[in-house]
């Protein structure tokens, strides 16, 4: 008799999740610094990085890493 049912993979390893969130972090900064840097580039770096971080920190757990997770997720079957 074989068993059908899908093997169930855990969270991700601390390295597995430090890559995804270095895969989804590193671009979105870039493309963020290059679309406002113009904008911001009299703003004080403290207000700066608060600014990114507000706008970065949302579009990488809600856009990015679902899709990361789900890509390891189908590499590991």
């Amino acid at each position: 008799m074989t068993d059908n049912t899908p093997k169930r993979i855990g969270p991700p390893p601390r390295h597995h999740l430090a890559i995804m969130i270095w895969i989804a972090v590193f671009p979105t900064l870039t493309i963020l610094n290059l679309l406002l840097g113009g904008m911001l580039e009299q703003t004080p770096t403290v207000l700066r990085t608060l600014i990114l971080s507000t706008i970065a920190v949302p579009i990488v757990i809600f856009g990015l890493m679902p899709p990361l997770q789900r890509l390891r997720l189908l590499l590991l079957r």
